[in-house]
C-alpha cells in the first residue's frame, strides 16, 4: 500500500488547522466543570460531594446523547464534500427532534434522581443537594444539547471556531455567575452547589442563543437553508438512520465513561489514600486525553469531507497520516507524564502516600498512552467512514467483557497474583486501550478493502 508519504506535511498541517480550535473548545467545557468543583470547594466538602455525586449521574446520561448527536458530524461533512449542502438543514432539523425526544427521558431521570441517591444510599448531609441541583440542570438540558447539535453542524463543515469562542465564552461566564448563585451576592440567597447548577443552566441557554445567531447570521451557510422552514417534521426514515450511525458511538462513549467510573467504585474499600491518588491519575490521563479526543474529531471531519468528494484512495492515506500524527502526540505526552510524575500529584494532594501511590499510577498512565491515542484516532476514521457498529463491539468487549473483570481479579482478589489494588485497574488500562487500539485499526483495514463501487453505495444509503 502506498501512503505517500511526501503529503504528509500537508494531511498534518489541515488536521491540526480543525484540532487546534476543537481542542480549545473542550478545555473550556472541561473548565466549567473544574471551576465547579474549585468553587463550590469553596462552601463545604458537602457541596463538593453533591456536585461529585449529581455528575456520576449527569454526565454519563449526557454524553451518551451527545455521542448520539456526534451521527451529524460525518453525515454533514461526507455532504458539504459530495456538493450536497442542500441535504444539510434537513440532517440537522431532524437532529432538533432527536434531542427533543431524548431529552424527555433525561429529564424525568434528573428531577426524580432521588430514587437513584437512596438506592445509592447517599449521605442526607449532601443528597438533597444533589436533588436540588440535578433539577436545576434540566432546565439547561434541552439547550445545551440543541448547541451542541449546531456545533456538530459547524464542525461537519470544517468550522469548528465559533464552537471554541463561544465556549470559551460561556467558561469566562460561568465564573463570575458561579460566585454570584455560590455565595449569594446582589441580594440573591446563598446556594452552594446549587448555585453552581444555576449558573450552569443560565451558560447553557446563553451558548445555545450565541451558536442559533451564529447559525442565522453566517452568510457562508445561506446556501444550507437551515432557517427557511419554521418548523419541519420528523422523518422517521432520517431519524432512524442517524440513530443507527450514532446509537453505537452513544453506547460506546457511555460504557468507556462507566469503566472509569466504575473502576474508583471497586477500589472505594480500599480506603482514602488509594481512591484519592487513582483520582489525581485519572484526572491527569483525562486532561492529556483531550488531545487525541480533539484530534479524533477533526479526522472525522477530513475524512467524510475526503470521501463525499469520493476521493476514497486520499482517505485511506489521509486515515494513516492521522495515525501516525496521533503516535507522534502520545509519545510526546507519555514523555512529558514521566518526567513530572512526581510533580502532577501535588495539584491533587499534600499526602505524601497519596503522591506517591498517584506518581507510580501515572507510570501506567504513560504507557498507554500510545494505545489510547491510536483508539481514539481510530475511533475518529471510522466515524469518518460511517462505520459505527465496530466501535460499540470493540468497547464492550475491551472494557467490559476484558476490562473490568480482569481490573477487579488483579485489584481485589490473589487469583492470579497478590491483590494489586489501583496498580491492578491500572495494568488493565493497558491491556484493553492496546487490545481496542488493535482492533479499531483492523477494523479500518477492513472497510477500506471494501470494492469503491460498494463503498461509496454504502455511504450513500445512510446520508
Amino acid at each position: 500500500m502506498n501512503l505517500q508519504w511526501q503529503k504528509y506535511p500537508h494531511n498534518a498541517r489541515k488536521l491540526f488547522k480543525l484540532t487546534i480550535p476543537i481542542f480549545i473548545s473542550q478545555l473550556s467545557a472541561s473548565g466549567m466543570g473544574l471551576a465547579d468543583i474549585v468553587m463550590a470547594g469553596l462552601v463545604s466538602d458537602d457541596d463538593v460531594s453533591a456536585i461529585a455525586v449529581s455528575n456520576s449521574i449527569y454526565f454519563p446520561l449526557f454524553l451518551f446523547v451527545l455521542g448520539l448527536l456526534n451521527a451529524i458530524t460525518p453525515t454533514v461533512s461526507y455532504l458539504n464534500g459530495s456538493n450536497q449542502r442542500h441535504l444539510i438543514a434537513h440532517q440537522v432539523r431532524q437532529g432538533f427532534w432527536l434531542v427533543l425526544t431524548m431529552s424527555i427521558p433525561l429529564i424525568l431521570i434528573f428531577c426524580n434522581s432521588h430514587l437513584i441517591l437512596d438506592y445509592m444510599h447517599t449521605p442526607e448531609s449532601f443528597s438533597s443537594k444533589s436533588q436540588q441541583y440535578l433539577m436545576i440542570m434540566a432546565i439547561g438540558i434541552v439547550p445545551a444539547l440543541l448547541a451542541i447539535n449546531l456545533r456538530c453542524m459547524n464542525d461537519g463543515l470544517s468550522n469548528p471556531k465559533p464552537a471554541m469562542i463561544i465556549t470559551f465564552f460561556g467558561l469566562l461566564l460561568n465564573i463570575p455567575l458561579n460566585y454570584i448563585f455560590i455565595f449569594g451576592k446582589f441580594g440573591l440567597p446563598e446556594m452552594g452547589a446549587v448555585g453552581c447548577g444555576v449558573a450552569t443552566a443560565i451558560v447553557n441557554w446563553v451558548m445555545f442563543l450565541m451558536m442559533l445567531y451564529y447559525a442565522y447570521t453566517n452568510k457562508s451557510q445561506r446556501d444550507i437553508g437551515l432557517f427557511s422552514k419554521l418548523m419541519e417534521m420528523p422523518s422517521g426514515q432520517t431519524l432512524l438512520k442517524i440513530c443507527k450511525l450514532g446509537l453505537p458511538i452513544g453506547f460506546a462513549t457511555f460504557t468507556e465513561v462507566m469503566l472509569f467510573s466504575t473502576s474508583a467504585l471497586f477500589l472505594s474499600p480500599l480506603g482514602a489514600q488509594v481512591v484519592a491518588s487513582h483520582q489525581a491519575a485519572l484526572q491527569t490521563s483525562s486532561l492529556f486525553f483531550m488531545i487525541p479526543m480533539s484530534f479524533s474529531i477533526a479526522t472525522t471531519i477530513v475524512i467524510g469531507q475526503t470521501l463525499g468528494q469520493k476521493r476514497l484512495d486520499d482517505a485511506k492515506v489521509l486515515s494513516y497520516h492521522a495515525l501516525l500524527t496521533g503516535l507522534v502526540f502520545a509519545t510526546m505526552a507519555a514523555v512529558v507524564i514521566v518526567l513530572l510524575d512526581q510533580y502532577i500529584p501535588l495539584a491533587f494532594t499534600r499526602d505524601p502516600i497519596s503522591i506517591s501511590i498517584a506518581a507510580h499510577l501515572l507510570l501506567f498512565a504513560a504507557v498507554y498512552q500510545i494505545p489510547d491515542a491510536l483508539q481514539a484516532v481510530a475511533n475518529g476514521v471510522l466515524r469518518g467512514y460511517k462505520h459505527t457498529q465496530p466501535i460499540l463491539y470493540v468497547t464492550i468487549i475491551c472494557y467490559w467483557i476484558v476490562g473490568m473483570p480482569l481490573g477487579y481479579i488483579l485489584a481485589r482478589t490473589d487469583f492470579i497474583t497478590e491483590p494489586m489494588a489501583a496498580q491492578g485497574f491500572w495494568t488493565t488500562f493497558c491491556i484493553s486501550l492496546s487490545l481496542a487500539s488493535g482492533l479499531l485499526i483492523w477494523q479500518i483495514s477492513k472497510i477500506q478493502k471494501v470494492p469503491h463501487e460498494v463503498l461509496i453505495q454504502k455511504l450513500e444509503r445512510i446520508k
